[in-house]
C-alpha cells in the first residue's frame, strides 16, 4: 500500500482482510448466518489497523403508508474527518410481529438494515452458501436404519419395485431423510410388521438373523 493511502485504499484493505464468520445458527431453517454485531466485531481490529472509523446510524423514513428504517454504515479517515465513504440499506417495519413490542420491532428492523448496509460497505456477499440452502442432515439412527434395510430386502425379495403394495407401505412410513425420532421408529416398525403380513414366507430368513 502507498505510504499515505487514500480512504478508498484503506477501505479496500479492510475489505480484503475481513473475515466475518457466520457464528449465529437458525434452528428452524438449519443454517448458519452472521448478524450486524458479528460484522462489527470483525471490522474493529482492521479499522484500527488501517486508520478508519466505523460508525452506524439509523433514520426513520416514511414511504407511502409504511415505516422503514434507513441504516447508514460509514467509514471515516481518522486523519481527515471530511473524508468518508458510506453505504445505506432499508428495512421495512412489519405492522406487527407476535411476541414483540414496538421498540423490539424497530430494533429488529434496525439490525436487519444495518447488516445489509455493512454488507454493502465491506463487500460482503451474504447469499446463502450452497450447504446452507439445504437443512443439515440429522444423524442416522441405527435402529431405524436396520428396520429400513429389512423392509427394503423384503420388498426386493417380493418383487422389488414391481410390488406396488409393499413399496407403497415403504414410501408411507419410511422417509429417505433418515428420521431419528422415536415416533419415526415406531412407524418404521409398523411398516415392517405390515410388510411381513403381506409376505410372511419371505420374512422367515430375515427373522432368523435377529
Amino acid at each position: 500500500m502507498a505510504e499515505n493511502p487514500t480512504l478508498a485504499e484503506k477501505l479496500l484493505s479492510v475489505q480484503a482482510e475481513l473475515k466475518a464468520p457466520k457464528s449465529q445458527y437458525n434452528n428452524f431453517g438449519k443454517y448458519a448466518y452472521r448478524n450486524a454485531e458479528d460484522i462489527v466485531e470483525a471490522v474493529k481490529p482492521l479499522a484500527k489497523k488501517h486508520g478508519v472509523l466505523l460508525t452506524l446510524s439509523d433514520e426513520v423514513v416514511i414511504i407511502g403508508e409504511r415505516t422503514y428504517i434507513k441504516a447508514t454504515a460509514r467509514v471515516t479517515d481518522i486523519n481527515d474527518n471530511e473524508k468518508t465513504i458510506e453505504s445505506t440499506a432499508y428495512a421495512r417495519e412489519p405492522e406487527n410481529k407476535k411476541g414483540m413490542d414496538e421498540s423490539q420491532i424497530t430494533g429488529a428492523a434496525s439490525s436487519y438494515a444495518r447488516k445489509y448496509a455493512l454488507n454493502g460497505l465491506f463487500a460482503i456477499d451474504d447469499t446463502k452458501d450452497a450447504d446452507n440452502d439445504t437443512p443439515a442432515k440429522p444423524k442416522k439412527n441405527e435402529e431405524l436404519e436396520k428396520i429400513k434395510d429389512k423392509i427394503i430386502k423384503i420388498c426386493i425379495a417380493a418383487g422389488g419395485k414391481e410390488n406396488e403394495e409393499l413399496m407403497a407401505i415403504l414410501e408411507k412410513y419410511v422417509s429417505n431423510r433418515n428420521p431419528k425420532s422415536l415416533k419415526d421408529i415406531d412407524k418404521a416398525k409398523e411398516c415392517l410388521a405390515a410388510v411381513k403380513k403381506v409376505n410372511p414366507k419371505e420374512t422367515e430368513e430375515e427373522d432368523t438373523d435377529e
